[in-house]
């Protein structure tokens, strides 16, 4: 019989978590330390990120880095794989949400929004693929979002990159998995971070919210932790090219 919680658990994998110094991405490097994986963050707050590294013990590494810098990705991939060795793990959480109205848009918030959220992940995965590959083993996570499938005000170059970043799971999926690498998407609902503040502090909106989702409130950090486990686990091994959405139901309505 198999081993049920032996599915889930993450000892001896090397996991590497982008956007590490806040919100979700930090949220997760502490779950993926927490199920046995060495964790590399990775953000461009290097104070944050340390901060973080240090709460992981022997477990966590942080690698000030700008994932968008593609000049810089030699010396980014180097760094990431130099602590633990290459990673088995690719979770993509950093973001960029520069919410401007579609008159409003400028070249340098559209290409900065599409570097972050859509190539950076691309091309990080690219580079590191072939090592999980050689291994046969290998689990990437993208982060989608409500803007995947639903247009927000202020949203279109954040809409436009998630929209893609579905697209491009199907697409890596495709390629990679074939080489025992899953590649899937995690779309998050309306979880209290740094980026969502605002709107958190909003009683009204953050209730208006809450009730357009099936469950009839809004996330806590702690619902992402099944669904970000069976994502980076043996638990996925059948499982590819999916987008699953962490969102109380917000998109089923």
């Amino acid at each position: 019989m198999t081993d049920q919680a032996a599915l889930f658990r993450l000892d001896g994998r090397v996991a590497c978590v982008t956007g590490a110094s806040s919100g979700l991405g930090r949220h997760a490097a502490d779950v993926l330390v927490q199920a046995g994986a060495r964790v590399v963050g990775v953000a461009r707050r290097a104070a944050a990120l340390e901060d973080w590294a240090s709460g992981a013990g022997a477990s966590g590494a942080a690698v000030a880095a700008d994932v968008a810098d593609r000049d810089a990705l030699d010396r980014t991939i180097a760094a990431i794989s130099a602590p633990f060795g290459a990673p088995d793990i690719i979770v993509h959480a950093a973001g960029l949400n520069t919410r401007e109205a579609a008159d409003d848009v400028t070249a340098d918030g559209w290409d900065q929004t599409l570097a972050v959220n859509l190539s950076a992940p691309f091309f990080l995965t690219q580079a590191l693929a072939p090592s999980m590959a050689a291994k046969r083993w290998g689990r990437v996570v993208n982060f989608a979002s409500l803007q995947s499938t639903r247009a927000f005000p202020g949203g279109i170059a954040y809409g436009a990159t998630k929209g893609g970043i579905s697209q491009l799971t199907r697409a890596m999926a495709e390629a990679w998995s074939p080489r025992g690498i899953m590649v899937n998407a995690i779309g998050p609902g309306f979880f209290p971070t740094e980026l969502t503040q605002a709107v958190f502090d909003d009683p009204d909106r953050a209730a208006r919210n809450a009730a357009q989702t099936c469950v009839g409130r809004n996330g806590r950090l702690s619902d992402m932790d099944g669904p970000l486990l069976f994502l980076c686990s043996d638990a996925c091994g059948y499982v590819t090219g999916q987008t699953l959405m962490v969102d109380g139901g917000f998109t089923a309505k």
